[in-house]
């Protein structure tokens, strides 16, 4: 996959980057908060290379899969966000419950990185002392594990900052405002007994708890607001958060705090009273939903439930119980796939989704092949009934919040019981044969899916390879203008040809691409480049700044050199131009344009750093 050229497709497609408002990943998605999203054209987008699909929920996600990563980078360095940016108002019409749930999403979802990887740590750690390879009185062992228990014991400090960061606030104001529920001094008090305004301040234990973080940081940001607007600006710097912080923690101890524990306790008691009334049912009831939740982005919302329940129990006994069972079905349905289909790409691509399946990441499987064949969801469905009712009859509990799958099995280790994690390795053989011979049995090619050949395959990379694409990039840093708006006619009016223009934010000028210099003026302005397939790129450093005869202009290549992208080519001197009266900007066009087709990728016309993409030129016109 060109991650690049993804990126720079997926950005037109979601109606450009002055469209985006936010952008966040997770293990296989993007996740945009647009300003429009009736600006998608997500026909388009659903066809671009690497996309596997799109959900339209209460985040408008775009699902990449395992290189999701990749892709994200990339598209920061096209459009780079300024996520803090309040003056930007979304135009979105979303109903009040998704409103809620992308809420609630976006301080979640970031947690769940450290949150896994401390987890994992823990019963990796375990599992050694299971086997007496670590001995569990150990130095090492008690300092690793504490990076676990620190993890969930300071988990409010986490939401404090996510929460902040969703809703625009001083996140270390935010910090301070729950680090006091932490302070040992507060615990001690409140285990003592205070009072504070005539009210009896309920001894509350804060560490690994979320919803009372939640609380008390939005209480933070609308005194954030309120006083923002009406403190004189020579003492705002001190005043807001003074204020902010004397008001907020009060309000936290005696209303906000104990009102977050019992929301918390609330939810969580309601899951486990359905757990308890139907017991195993439901287990395998919500493995057989999750494909569809999964592909929707709902099951974002059961995270709270899983990271309050474990910080009060210490473990979960549905939800990634329930996910053992969906994640291993999905594996083996794909495998499945692989070993009966004839299509060539069908093959690959289904084997390649039941491994990472089994590693516990399952979009790749379901947008990639059970969703889109019903044969072989039915197959996932069933087998994780299947599972999914045999995990919840013998009451697996999980110990870590990440996805199941075979590299993370030891989060089912229960100290207190070996069972457990024998319990669950049965489920996972039972989830994995289950949907393989399943779907084994019922695969039928859909009438849609033809039989290709290797030849057919290797010709169509040959066609695609053959599309040469000089993606150019920022050769300064500075501010992008739309060139038609330049003081100088012939670059206006695009006679020298097409493309943008610069306002430099400093005096270095790098290569745009891998190129040759071709042409290298005397007086130093201008240099003239040829890209691989042919492209000529004439890059003009100021408007009538021959005059200035090299003066201020400091050359690093000569003609005939070959430059590859981001290589210093010239150095000029903009105070320089100013004391001359002239005009620094920056402009870059294509001096071939008849010849080449022209496209401007950036169209922000925002500010650029370098190497920020700006347009590409494709040959064979």
């Amino acid at each position: 996959m060109n991650y690049k050229k993804t990126a720079i497709d997926i950005i037109e497609q979601v109606g450009g980057s002055k469209n985006i408002l936010a952008l966040e990943h997770c293990s296989t998605r993007l996740r945009f908060k647009l300003i429009d999203r009736s600006k998608v054209n997500q026909d388009a987008l659903k066809k671009v290379q690497g996309v596997m699909s799109i959900v339209n929920g209460a985040q408008f996600q775009v699902v990449i899969g395992n290189s999701v990563v990749d892709v994200y980078d990339e598209i920061l360095k096209v459009c780079p966000l300024d996520i803090n940016d309040s003056t930007i108002k979304t135009e979105e019409k979303i109903n009040l419950g998704a409103r809620f749930i992308e809420f609630i999403i976006n301080i979640f979802q970031p947690l769940i990185f450290a949150i896994a990887g401390a987890g994992i740590l823990k019963s990796l750690l375990m599992l050694l002392a299971m086997f007496n390879i670590l001995k569990s009185d150990s130095t090492i062992y008690t300092l690793l594990v504490a990076i676990s228990d620190a993890t969930f014991y300071f988990l409010p400090l986490m939401v404090a900052v996510t929460t902040a960061n969703v809703l625009n606030c001083n996140r270390l104001v935010a910090i301070a405002a729950v680090g006091y529920l932490l302070l040992p001094a507060t615990t001690t008090a409140l285990s003592e007994g205070v009072e504070l305004f005539g009210f009896t301040i309920p001894n509350i234990a804060y560490n690994a708890q979320v919803f009372p973080a939640i609380l008390c940081v939005s209480f933070l940001a609308i005194m954030e607001k309120i006083f923002n607007k009406y403190s004189p600006k020579p003492i705002r710097t001190f005043f807001v958060p003074m204020m902010s912080l004397a008001i907020t923690v009060p309000i936290t101890l005696t209303i906000l705090g104990p009102l977050g524990y019992n929301v918390g306790t609330i939810f969580t008691t309601i899951i486990l009273f359905l757990y308890n009334k139907m017991g195993f049912l439901v287990v395998g009831l919500l493995a057989v939903v999750l494909p569809f939740m999964v592909a929707t982005g709902m099951h974002k919302a059961l995270i709270p439930y899983a990271i309050n329940t474990i910080g009060k129990l210490g473990y979960e006994a549905l939800y990634m119980t329930a996910s053992l069972a969906h994640n291993i079905s999905e594996s083996g349905a794909c495998f499945a796939v692989a070993l009966r289909t004839k299509d060539e790409t069908l093959k690959q691509t289904a084997l390649s989704a039941g491994i990472s399946a089994l590693m516990g990441i399952t979009e790749p499987a379901l947008y990639g092949i059970t969703l889109q064949h019903k044969r072989a969801i039915l197959g996932v469905v069933l087998s994780s009934a299947i599972s999914g009712t045999f995990l919840g009859l013998f009451t697996v509990k999980g110990f870590v919040l990440v996805g199941p799958g075979l590299a993370s099995m030891s989060m089912f280790i229960d100290p207190n019981n070996g069972n457990n994690l024998i319990f669950a390795i049965i489920g996972f053989v039972v989830a994995i044969l289950g949907s393989f011979i399943i779907t084994l049995i019922i695969w039928k090619e859909d009438a849609n899916t033809a039989e290709s050949s290797t030849e057919d395959i290797v010709e169509e990379e040959l066609i695609e390879e053959e599309k040469e694409v000089n993606i150019l990039v920022s050769p300064v840093e500075g501010k992008v203008i739309d060139i038609s708006k330049v003081n100088d006619e012939l670059f206006a009016s695009k006679t020298l040809g097409d493309g943008v223009a610069i306002i430099p934010a400093n005096g270095n000028l790098y290569a745009p691409c891998d190129s040759e210099v071709v042409m290298l003026f005397e007086t130093k302005h201008a240099i003239g480049l040829k890209t691989k397939n042919g492209a000529e790129i004439l890059i003009h450093i100021g408007i009538n700044t021959v005059s200035m005869n090299g003066d201020g202009f400091k050359t690093f290549v000569k003609t005939g050199d070959n430059v590859k992208e981001g290589d210093l080519l010239i150095k000029f001197d903009l105070d320089k131009i100013s004391h001359a009266n002239l005009d620094s900007t920056v402009m870059i066009v294509n001096n071939n344009g008849t010849d080449y087709a022209y496209k401007v990728l950036n169209k922000s016309y925002g500010n650029v750093k370098k190497g920020s993409i700006l347009f590409d030129v494709k040959g064979g016109i």
